[in-house]
């Protein structure tokens, strides 16, 4: 599992020009599920995320995690996370998971992060078309893959 985190003060997400879901102070997890991924990665990405600690205390420096500071959490499936770009100028997505792999490890994600964060956490739609609109934090923006665990 990849995943592309964004430290936001506020986050909307639309489809078909209709607010879906809405965030103020947390992260923003755009969350691509890659062919091989697994139930350890969803336990292991959903852990790490929840505690890293990206956040200001009050001497400014980066040492409180989104649960420390009562954050919200907006996740978002990102199939493109998977691109391979190696060859031709057309990404390839041959390694991101099938559907029937993804929704599962992703509806999975969602409520570990869900029980996490309890009514601090938003989704997108599977498989739609989303528009987000979100301010980034910092900018603080943070590329977390659980293949890469050590």
């Amino acid at each position: 599992m990849r995943a592309v985190i964004q430290r936001v003060s506020r986050a909307s997400l639309t489809i078909d020009d209709r607010l879906y879901s809405s965030i103020d102070s947390g992260l923003v997890v755009l969350l691509g599920i890659h062919e091989d991924d697994a139930t350890e990665d969803v336990s292991w990405l959903a852990s790490k995320i929840a505690q890293m600690r990206i956040f200001s205390d009050s001497d400014g420096k980066m040492n409180l995690s989104a649960l420390d500071i009562n954050g919200s959490i907006m996740v978002v499936s990102q199939f493109t996370l998977h691109a391979s770009t190696k060859k031709g100028n057309r990404p390839s997505f041959i390694e991101a998971a099938r559907p029937e792999v993804a929704i599962p490890l992703y509806e999975s994600f969602v409520k570990e992060i869900s029980d996490l964060f309890p009514n601090k956490t938003a989704t997108g739609s599977f498989g739609a078309d989303m528009k987000i609109d979100l301010t980034n934090d910092g900018p603080v923006t943070i590329i977390i893959d659980s293949k890469q665990k050590v």
